[in-house]
């Protein structure tokens, strides 16, 4: 019990604690895979989180009556000045736009923990706000907002409150949740006002470099984190001769950079929507083939216009895989998708891979699908 020696009781005899670190998330439970467990989301820092157990690396946290999560212990401060109360309410909404973003602020009594997805057909926001009893008789629309269509909630249980923001266009550009002072803010982007890859801002990670390697080539040795690089720059490199107002690139060398600061990174940056460069691996060497990756379902469109085109080059299918639990795939800020060119583990892929001309052509087919996807959301 040592671990919670600063943390505070509340009167049920359970430990309250408050999210801290960098993107701390909660987990669905304790099962785990190589990319780690299954995320519900980050939240933000400073949650008030009610501790109900114990494992090796992870606590038990109880959100609502009728719901618990998994927290890492290094994302968990403990504050002995921290004091429950009988009950949480939610107070007034506002929502409304500025020149960039459209905005749902939502007061709170308290940080309490939540939730957030995306529903397509129609395209929607929503929120579970964990521990809180409606008193929100107020939710105030301005005439400023652009991309919100509508916003309302429904006490979808005693102590679970569900915000619903319907959204006017199909596609999904991203959204940030985080508190400013007792209300929980929900940063809404808009669409672009022209649809043309020329005038986006583009993110292009390559995979892995620095002291992560990624993995290597069954017969050439061919490294991940060198590959990675050379097909970033030669997308940069065709994205700007065709016009792209800007491109970003998490790294431009060989050059160490962890995970979570690259999510951090692409934040500030803004990008209107990113592309991570991989390259696969299989124990079977006769697994080959290209794949797309998405995390959020209102982001998949741009995952299945990238595996179209490149099954153009004639490779092998892989597969379209969702709900796919990559770090780079988790933000909701801007529409994002991992690309694994092809396998190293298979000496086709790994001979196709090396040769210059397929690295150019590879370029050109994810240009193509860009356009594609952007094309399909003037329909």
């Amino acid at each position: 019990m040592y671990l919670f020696v600063f943390a505070q009781k509340d009167e049920t005899n359970n430990w309250l604690v408050t999210s801290t670190g960098k993107l701390p998330s909660l987990l669905y439970g304790l099962g785990d895979d190589r990319l780690g467990g299954t995320k519900m989301g980050y939240i933000d820092t400073n949650i008030l989180l009610k501790v109900v157990d114990s494992t090796n690396d992870l606590y038990t946290v109880q959100l609502s009556k009728f719901h618990r999560a998994y927290i890492d212990k290094n994302y968990i401060r403990h504050d002995s000045a921290m004091k429950s109360r009988p009950y949480y309410l939610t107070g007034s909404f506002l929502v409304k736009g500025d020149s960039l973003y459209d905005y749902v602020s939502m007061h709170l009594d308290e940080h309490l923990p939540y939730k957030s997805w995306m529903e397509i057909e129609p395209s929607k926001i929503m929120v579970d706000i964990y521990g809180v009893q409606s008193n929100t008789n107020w939710i105030t629309q301005l005439q400023s907002v652009k991309e919100i269509k509508n916003v309302y909630y429904n006490q979808v249980e005693d102590d679970v409150v569900r915000v619903t923001i319907e959204l006017k266009h199909a596609q999904h550009w991203g959204y940030s949740l985080s508190y400013v002072g007792k209300n929980l803010v929900l940063r809404v982007k808009r669409q672009p006002a022209i649809l043309d890859l020329k005038k986006m801002v583009i993110a292009i990670d390559a995979g892995h470099g620095g002291n992560n390697s990624g993995t290597d080539g069954i017969k050439r040795k061919t490294s991940e984190k060198e590959y990675t690089l050379l097909y970033a720059k030669s997308l940069e490199k065709n994205l700007k001769k065709l016009g792209v107002k800007k491109v970003i690139m998490t790294r431009n060398a060989d050059t160490s950079f962890d995970i979570k600061d690259r999510i951090l990174f692409l934040q500030e940056q803004n990008p209107d929507f990113l592309i991570s460069l991989h390259f696969n691996s299989s124990a079977n060497e006769l697994v080959s083939g290209v794949s797309t990756y998405y995390k959020h379902i209102g982001f998949r469109p741009l995952s299945q216009a990238l595996l179209k085109r490149m099954l153009e080059l004639k490779l092998s299918e892989f597969g379209n895989v969702g709900n796919f639990n990559f770090t780079l795939n988790q933000p909701t800020d801007f529409p994002n998708a991992l690309l694994e060119i092809a396998f190293l583990s298979n000496a086709d892929d790994e001979k196709k891979v090396i040769d210059t001309k397929f690295r150019q052509d590879v370029s050109l087919k994810v240009i193509l699908a860009m356009q594609d996807w952007l094309k399909q959301l003037h329909n």
